[in-house]
Formats: C-alpha cells, sequence, structure tokens
C-alpha cells in the first residue's frame, strides 16, 4: 500500500452529549454512523458523524477523574480535543515524535487497528493522533473506531465536507512551527497570509488568539444560508458566516 497522510477525524470534548450532539446533526445535516462502546473504558461516551470521508467525533466524560474531564477543566468549558491523521507509517511516527521529546499519552494496539495519542502538553493546544487500520488507505476504506458500516451514514445534501480546522494560539508561527515538526509537513502561508499547515484534504491554519486551542471547523456546505438559518433557529448567535456550536466556531463557505 502506498504512503499516506491525512485527516481522518476531528474530537470535541463538552460536559454531556446533550444537546451537543442533537445540534450538530440537525444544524449541519449530519447522521450518527456509530456509538462506540469501547470508550466505556475510559469514563466516556461519545457519537461520531461521517462528514464525507472525514469523522467529527463529540465525547463527553461519565465519571469524574477522566483525561477528557481534566481538559476540559483545563480549557474551562468545551471545545476541540483531538486532531487524528491516519497514516501509514504510525510506527515510524511514533519514534520521531519520542525523538523529538513528545510524549505517547495512549496507544491502542488491536488486530486490525494501531493508533498513538500525543501527549496535549507536548503538543500544545489539541492531542495529535496517528491511526492506521487494517487493509485501508483511509479515505473510504475500513476504521474501525467508526463502527462496521461508517461509509453508509454519509450525507450530503447539506455538508460537504470539513475542509478547514483553525487553531488559536498567542503566538501563532511558533504553534505552526511545532505542529509542522510534529507532523512532519511545511508550513504555509493561508490566503489571508497566517501559518498553515496544508494536507490533500483540508488545512490547518493557525490564528492569533488568548490561548492555545483548536478553535474552528470549516465546512463547505451547499447553502450557506440556510445552514445559518437552522443555527440561529437552535439558538447559536450567527457573525458572519459561522456560530460557536460544542466550545468551537463553525465556520462555513460554500
Amino acid at each position: 500500500m502506498p504512503d499516506f497522510l491525512r485527516l481522518k477525524q476531528i474530537c470535541l470534548v463538552a460536559p454531556q452529549l446533550a444537546p451537543s450532539a442533537s445540534h450538530i446533526a440537525s444544524v449541519m445535516g449530519l447522521d450518527i454512523c456509530y456509538r462506540d462502546p469501547a470508550v466505556g473504558a475510559y469514563g466516556l461516551e461519545n457519537v461520531l458523524y461521517p462528514v464525507d470521508t472525514t469523522l467529527l467525533e463529540v465525547v463527553a466524560p461519565t465519571r469524574p477523574g477522566t483525561a477528557a474531564g481534566r481538559f476540559l477543566d483545563k480549557i474551562k468549558g468545551h471545545g476541540g480535543y483531538m486532531v487524528i491523521f491516519t497514516a501509514s507509517d504510525v510506527e515510524r511516527r511514533r519514534e520521531h515524535a519520542k525523538a523529538i521529546g513528545i510524549r505517547i499519552a495512549h496507544t491502542i494496539d488491536k488486530p486490525t487497528f494501531y493508533g498513538i495519542q500525543l501527549h496535549p502538553a507536548d503538543c500544545r493546544a489539541a492531542f495529535v493522533d496517528f491511526n492506521r487500520t487494517q487493509d485501508s488507505d483511509g479515505i473510504l476504506g475500513p476504521y474501525t473506531v467508526a463502527g462496521p458500516n461508517w461509509q453508509k451514514y454519509i450525507r450530503k445534501d447539506t455538508t460537504q465536507a470539513i475542509v478547514g480546522l483553525e487553531v488559536e494560539s498567542p503566538d501563532p508561527a511558533n504553534l505552526a512551527a511545532h505542529w509542522a515538526k510534529i507532523i512532519e509537513v511545511p508550513v504555509g502561508k493561508s490566503a489571508e497570509g497566517d501559518p498553515e499547515l496544508t494536507f490533500v484534504n483540508c488545512s490547518v491554519r493557525f490564528i492569533k488568539g488568548p490561548a492555545e486551542v483548536l478553535g474552528g471547523l470549516v465546512f463547505k456546505v451547499n447553502d450557506v444560508a440556510k445552514v445559518k438559518a437552522a443555527a440561529a433557529a437552535r439558538g447559536y448567535e450567527v457573525e458572519g458566516n459561522s456560530f460557536h456550536m460544542c466550545g468551537v466556531n463553525f465556520r462555513l463557505t460554500a
């Protein structure tokens, strides 16, 4: 199988799944493909939605003392939690992370799936993860954590894809360089002039903010006005082509 690296999953964290999970589904026109029972071992519950070939996940703690709960305390609410890439060479990336002083927070090693979570304190802003599913190129092939038939739940009537992420920092250039070193991709510039990492299916833009957080998701949608109206109908304040939901900015582009 040829080498590959692509954004596969974004994980948001909330104090509880309701109402964020149902609002994301209704506003963005997404269907839940899976609720992973395995996350219960970590004191969590979750939902996953396929957004084209990328998965959007929301997790919430079900008991005190979880890593997700500590992350919630750190960010004082809810928001971006993990940026997850699927890659052909996860083991090599694990050794690279160790070599540059990035701790491995958790390893998932199953017969058909191998994944590593890098420590958020070392990555800054969010967990950066790499994983690989057996016999998959990471596009429409098997993806263990999304359930056996995740592809059947892809909808395109409202949302086409996640095309970008926004990571905030008081020093965007410094954080962009740090992530570039971890992920082993060059830093470029966005159309707005911000530092940016570009992948085959998305871009990660680093913007000025008061703290280091995963602060925004950029969605390509069929009808921007329709999605904005759906968000407003559920009580979200729409500003320009964006609104704040589940702790992050949902930015819309046609």
